[in-house]
């Protein structure tokens, strides 16, 4: 039997980005704003990953880079209620067309239902990639090729040494499937944000009625105000012990999560004030992978540096905070090494431009919760804003690298500096 696998089209552009979530969008709108011709790749059928397609519910932690904070006052005049105001509330829909917008306006070409298969390598320069859609298999060659598929699917083709989830043994943070549920009374509704936030009730303390209730490993509470009155973004399904980068991994969490919604409903329904009469209303289509594999930079981004807010000379992110929100590797909760509320660190750290250029393969620039770092820094470094702010560096990298005929180690982070 014959594989058919020929190349049926083959296109050049400056800089590709593979994966589309907060990173890459942020990194192909700053390549196309630089003058670079630019190619945004994505599996999924609408831009925006995690925070679109994941059904996230609001952006959390911050960043000084500016394109995060364009896009929420862009998003914000798409409001339906509260048109001009601007949140770190997500409304999904909104938020995709705001991606397209932006996407539009700095020429980037967008292929959707595209899926990365390949690298295109010449000795240890990455030269483009190959995917494959329905039109069959294409060759994109580029200068620059900036990876923000979250696993690193790229550097790990192109042969990025990687290490995956804790050092310790390997263990990744568990995955979540988000959810959304209607008729809740928001005069009466709480709203747990975290972990470490108790909630009593006259039934008994929530956090503590879930890990009683809930089925293992879920069995934490957390419920976020969404755009729309009377309804609400769960984050409450759990599943551990998945590795994100495998297709029975992944599998196996949208089942177990899906299996989990029903359960989490009658709990709400049962314990939960003001949502007595819930139900649910909609569902991600991208299940929410928090970590697979850290891939080795130039320079290492580590727990120290965002606990002693570190100001690199090198800087490409600034201005950047979270906490270690490290979701409990084994079960419900926060990890015993994550801090939320007690997190005490107030002020913004920055990241290195070492942390986005991989350290033996060129023509690649690392990009998202995928860059140089710890799991422990990983776990702060994740968040969607933070994410923006790389994918604002790596797309004017990309695109300097280009104008001045660079590797993208070579280009001077001074020449970065001087465009965030």
């Amino acid at each position: 039997m014959k594989f058919c696998a020929d190349i049926t089209d083959i296109k050049e552009y400056d800089v590709i980005v593979a994966g589309s979530g907060p990173s890459g969008i942020a990194a192909a709108v700053m390549a196309g704003r630089c003058g670079a011709k630019t190619l945004l790749v994505e599996s999924l059928g609408r831009p925006g990953g995690i925070s679109t397609s994941g059904m996230m519910s609001h952006f959390t932690g911050t960043v000084g880079n500016r394109i995060y904070h364009e896009t929420l006052e862009r998003a914000a005049k798409k409001n339906y209620f509260e048109s001009g105001v601007k949140t770190t509330v997500i409304d999904p829909d909104l938020l995709t067309l705001t991606y397209i917008e932006m996407l539009e306006e700095a020429g980037v070409d967008i292929a959707l239902y595209t899926t990365v298969c390949d690298v295109i390598k010449e000795e240890n320069t990455v030269k483009g990639i190959i995917c494959h859609s329905k039109d069959g298999f294409s060759a994109f060659y580029s200068h620059v090729v900036i990876d923000a598929t979250g696993d690193g699917d790229v550097a790990y083709k192109s042969g990025v040494p990687y290490t995956a989830g804790r050092e310790s043994d390997g263990k990744m943070q568990p995955a979540t499937l988000m959810f959304k549920v209607g008729g809740v009374d928001m005069e009466r509704a709480v709203f747990p944000g975290s972990f470490e936030t108790l909630v009593p009730t006259e039934k008994g303390e929530l956090q503590a009625l879930a890990r009683e209730k809930l089925p293992a490993p879920a069995g934490h509470v957390l419920l976020y105000r969404s755009t729309v009155p009377g309804i609400v973004t769960c984050n409450m399904t759990n599943v551990t012990d998945i590795d994100g980068t495998k297709a029975h991994g992944l599998t196996r969490a949208e089942l177990v999560c899906r299996k989990q919604m029903p359960e989490i409903v009658n709990f709400l329904r049962e314990y939960v004030p003001g949502y007595e009469k819930c139900y649910i209303i909609g569902s991600a289509s991208l299940i929410g992978i928090r970590e697979t594999r850290h891939f080795e930079g130039v320079s290492t981004i580590t727990e120290r540096d965002i606990a002693q807010a570190v100001q690199h000379d090198d800087y490409v992110v600034y201005g950047a905070h979270f906490n270690f929100d490290v979701h409990n590797i084994s079960g419900a909760g926060l990890d015993k090494t994550g801090c939320q509320h007690k997190f005490t660190q107030k002020k913004g750290y920055t990241i290195p431009y070492g942390c986005f250029v991989p350290k033996i393969v060129d023509g690649l620039l690392l990009c998202g919760r995928n860059i140089s770092g710890t799991h422990m820094a990983h776990s702060n470094f994740r968040a969607m804003p933070i994410c923006m702010g790389m994918g604002e560096a790596a797309g004017i990298a990309a695109a300097l690298a280009v104008k001045q005929g660079k590797l993208p180690r070579d280009v001077d982070v001074k020449d970065i500096q001087e465009k965030l």
